[in-house]
């Protein structure tokens, strides 16, 4: 986002020279020039901004016409129609339709084309562009262009700066394209569908500060030519299908300050070559496949302020040398398979914000010394067979607004300290947390989400619950909780945050029925999911679950639950799953329900359910209908007496 706003800025600025630069100098417009920009004019089907009005037959290209400058001889050399710019003292972003007229490629001194961000210029990119030779700067970004890159291309010399992101362009690059882009010195092809490989000949833009290619589909292996981008600072080729093994020519790089590479299928392992690249900042490696420990290496980068490396099949001891790193603001080493103890050394990272090390292998004794780590925010270890039986007290030190400790080993009761903290996210799923849920829960009021999920508490949910007013997420399936629900659902808010988005209960002792309100509560307007399956709820399916207009997922599943399925269930429109399985249920599937637009889950096995199911689009098996005896019609059997 900087990167782009640095260069409107820059556009902002290159088009007033060149208007204050050409207004009073140049001569009447050039008939071949004037001709072409009509022409571009004509085949634009729609302009609610009106960016091109002043483009009129009658009147001088050069002296009057918004976004052109001329030269002194009257040669158009700036065309700027972007759909995003600084109208006096506010952004104006705004449109046009149409398509890019060939004659634009008769401007012969034409040396800054801007037409980026216009959203809805359609068709493929003429390759009557490549006779542009004397253009240095050209955006076409953030339109819906289609097709190739044009072959002519390779023509444009003196190019620059050379934006094609965000449309719908595809192929392959062709080989030959960079082979003249000495002069060019940011690429952006990004967000496109372009296929094939990166071109070898990328090693010949000798004067590339930024290369963007990620959100595309580029196969096979990065050419190590890429190596000989002595002046490249930004390399992004995230989010595209390359493999193979980085590059050892990345360790000549060293103006680099920002690599990304994650979201490919990159194996191998780090090379050591790049813990040379002393400018380096921001590292993303996440979402591949590559192995093998992390270089000790990467120490003494000094600058380094982001490591993601999450999602990869990394092993080994994470470095102690990376405590050396003190502008270190993240540590993204989820989901790999790194073994050993955390290293104390970590505590050195005074500027450190998230430290993610969840989902490896690491074990040992949390060092005490990441208490001195002020500034951290994120804590997330869980996953990991820490065996830590207790939080150690010396957590409260630190000044936390997430902290998830998930299957970590933890046992015993909450300790109190937390009640006095402010974190938001809390995640204890999954340890061996026993006691009372404890009254002073309702001092956590920053809590947003909350997961004791898969533990040991037995007890009924304390009234001071309802303090919870920012609480959105709560999970404490799979305890021993007893007791009614309306703690829960009476729980305080503050607009607008603090409405329920997913409530999970399930495998727990609580008693209803369910309040008959419950889908009226303020409280529930945006729930998406609501779990409360296997608790003796007993009582009825209540009609106000209608109400629920946010709802996608409703699990009332062996709750005793009695009556008739509500037709009103059928008023929730976003429903994709209602599992109402293994109940007391009687009469029949109401039309409505089993009609619903985005239904794709649903089951009422085991029920005392009757009649003929009711005509559906959604493909539902078998399954979700037998152990009701008196229901028959598709899937199951035909009806005989109906």
């Amino acid at each position: 986002m900087e990167n782009s706003n640095l260069r409107k800025i820059f556009l902002l600025i290159f088009h007033l020279f060149f208007f204050l630069d050409s207004a009073s100098k140049s001569k009447a417009c050039y008939a071949v020039d004037k001709e072409a920009l009509l022409d571009f004019k004509h085949k634009i089907t729609s302009d609610p901004s009106k960016l091109l009005h002043t483009w009129t037959p009658q009147t001088d290209c050069c002296q009057t016409w918004d976004g052109i400058s001329c030269d002194a001889s009257g040669r158009v050399v700036n065309v700027s129609r972007p759909g995003l710019f600084s109208d006096t003292d506010a952004p104006v972003d705004t449109s046009m339709s149409g398509t890019l007229s060939p004659f634009l490629g008769n401007l012969s001194f034409l040396e800054f084309l801007d037409l980026s961000d216009l959203k809805d210029i359609r068709g493929q990119i003429p390759p009557e562009f490549g006779k542009l030779s004397q253009l240095t700067y050209l955006f076409l970004d953030s339109n819906s262009l289609t097709g190739s890159i044009p072959v002519t291309f390779r023509y444009l010399y003196q190019l620059k700066k050379l934006y094609l992101s965000n449309n719908y362009i595809s192929g392959p690059v062709p080989s030959t394209l960079f082979e003249h882009f000495t002069s060019l010195s940011e690429l952006g092809l990004s967000g496109n569908q372009l296929s094939g490989s990166v071109p070898f000949s990328a090693g010949k833009m000798i004067s590339l500060i930024k290369l963007d290619f990620h959100g595309n589909n580029f196969s096979g292996s990065i050419p190590e030519t890429i190596g000989k981008l002595k002046n490249l600072v930004y390399l992004d080729l995230s989010e595209n299908q390359l493999s193979g093994t980085l590059p050892k020519s990345f360790g000549s790089l060293t103006k680099l300050v920002e690599l990304y590479l994650d979201g490919n299928r990159l194996t191998g392992s780090i090379p050591s070559s790049i813990t040379g690249l002393s400018s380096l900042q921001f590292v993303r490696l996440s979402d591949n496949k590559l192995t093998g420990s992390i270089p000790p290496g990467f120490g003494n980068l000094p600058l380094i302020r982001s490591l993601v490396f999450e999602n990869n099949k990394f092993t080994g001891k994470l470095p102690a040398t990376i405590g050396h790193l003190t502008n270190l603001t993240d540590i993204y080493f989820s989901n790999n398979q790194f073994t050993g103890k955390i290293p104390p050394s970590f505590g050195n990272l005074n500027n450190l914000q998230t430290l993610d090390l969840s989902r490896n292998q690491l074990s040992g004794q949390i060092p005490s010394q990441l208490s001195k780590l002020q500034n951290l925010q994120n804590l997330d270890l869980s996953l990991n067979p820490l065996g830590l039986e207790s939080i150690p007290d010396w957590f409260q030190k630190l000044n936390l607004f997430r902290l998830s400790l998930g299957k970590t080993g933890i046992k015993g009761q909450l300790p109190n300290w937390l009640a006095s903290t402010s974190i938001s996210t809390l995640d204890l799923s999954n340890n061996a947390l026993t006691g009372k849920l404890p009254s002073w829960i309702g001092n956590m009021t920053n809590l947003s989400f909350l997961n004791l999920s898969n533990n040991g508490f037995h007890s009924s949910i304390p009234d001071e619950f309802r303090n919870l007013l920012l609480l959105m997420d709560l999970d404490i399936h799979s305890n021993n909780f007893s007791g009614n629900l309306k703690p829960i659902f009476a729980k305080t808010f503050e607009f607008p945050l603090g409405y329920y988005n997913s409530i999970d209960l399930s495998y727990n002792m609580f008693s209803g029925p369910i309040d008959d309100d419950i889908g009226n509560k303020p409280v529930m307007a945006s729930v998406v999911s609501l779990i409360l399956s296997y608790n003796p709820l007993r009582g009825y399916m209540v009609k106000s679950l209608g109400n629920l207009s946010s709802l996608e997922v409703i699990k009332l599943v062996g709750n005793g639950l009695s009556g008739k399925i509500p037709l009103e269930i059928g008023n929730a429109k976003l429903l994709t799953t209602i599992f109402l399985s293994q109940n007391k249920l009687s009469g029949t599937i109401p039309r409505q329900v089993l009609n619903l637009r985005y239904l794709k889950n649903f089951d009422v096995s085991g029920n005392r359910l009757s009649g003929k199911i009711p005509p559906h689009k959604a493909t539902i098996p078998v399954s979700a209908f037998v152990g009701n005896a008196g229901l028959c019609g598709a899937p199951l059997p035909q009806c005989k007496h109906l």
